[in-house]
């Protein structure tokens, strides 16, 4: 296998998030009742010689809401953020200091893609970095076995 490729697991939730994708296609990018079906942020990956670059926008987050976890041959990639709809004693005094939201469009929100490796993807070798609401993570490739001429004794 050479490309990286989205893993998803079969179940209720991702049948669901197939149908919500296929509606908002269905729909374009306008929300629907106010709500986006789905939140995923963009990404592109890129293959070179030595290696595997993935680069995903999220502006809005924080590197320390986001999580990176490879198990086995799957690379997950996740935010796990506070509900902003939980009120506190402080509300009224974060409302005061920053104002009250007469329209928000930009949403930073908890969410989870999971990626199947490609076999020559070295797991141990990932690094990540984060800048400018960029996350970027460099994977490198396992040394291939290198074709060689085997001579036959006489």
């Amino acid at each position: 296998m050479k490309a990286v490729s989205m893993y998803r697991p079969l179940n209720l939730s991702n049948a669901l998030s197939d149908f919500d994708r296929y509606m908002e296609s269905f729909f374009g990018d306008t929300p629907l009742m106010g709500r986006n079906f789905t939140h995923l942020p963009a990404m592109d990956i890129r293959e070179k010689d030595d290696c595997y670059i993935l680069e995903m926008d999220l502006p809005g987050y924080d590197e320390k809401d986001i999580q990176i976890n490879v198990d086995g041959g799957t690379l997950t990639i996740e935010s796990k953020l506070e509900e902003e709809n939980t009120r506190d004693a402080n509300d009224e005094k974060k409302a005061k200091k920053e104002g009250v939201y007469l329209l928000r469009e930009r949403q930073v929100v908890s969410f989870s893609r999971s990626f199947k490796l490609p076999e020559n993807a070295d797991s141990a070798s990932i690094s990540a970095s984060f800048k400018n609401g960029v996350l970027g993570l460099n994977m490198k490739k396992k040394a291939q076995a290198q074709k060689r001429l085997i001579q036959i004794n006489k």
